[in-house]
């Protein structure tokens, strides 16, 4: 039972840092940022990818093992849209996250990344959509928790 407890906390809390780590990183995002400012987004961003692994590594974990049983998620549609929602949201992240690798070059050298408000305009798209995203699934686990989808 513990186990099964503390597997759902870090699905709950890994979610929530996913979460938050976008709002830091939508909130912050600006043209020509400080030293500080970039090192905050390319920081925000890493938390964000070592959550995202650690919701999907529980998330596995309490389909196989702590949930209702595998063939109450695999069965459900709700659950594969879900999943649909949580591969695009990831598969969305590897933009900003490729640029925020890209500022830490310059960044390791004592310089500023070059920021552009393009870019920013960018990256602002791109996290709206993954915050719409992010805040459907839980929507979407509400429905698939209480058998919405099965037949």
């Amino acid at each position: 039972m513990i186990t099964n407890a503390l597997v759902a906390y870090v699905h709950y809390l890994s979610f929530m840092l996913c979460f938050g780590a976008l709002i830091y990183e939508r909130i912050s995002l600006k043209a020509d940022p400080s030293r500080k400012e970039a090192i905050s987004m390319v920081v925000a961003d890493i938390i964000y990818g070592i959550a995202g692994i650690a919701l999907l590594v529980s998330g596995i974990y309490r389909v196989i093992k702590f949930g209702q049983g595998s063939e109450f998620y695999t069965q459900n549609p709700i659950f594969w849209t879900k999943m649909v929602t949580f591969g695009l949201v990831g598969a969305l992240s590897l933009y900003p996250t490729v640029t925020y690798v890209l500022w830490a070059l310059p960044l390791s050298k004592g310089e500023l990344p070059n920021v552009t408000n393009k870019l920013v305009s960018r990256l602002r798209v791109i996290i709206n959509i993954e915050l719409v995203g992010f805040a459907s699934i839980p929507f979407l686990a509400t429905l698939m928790a209480r058998g919405i989808g099965l037949t």
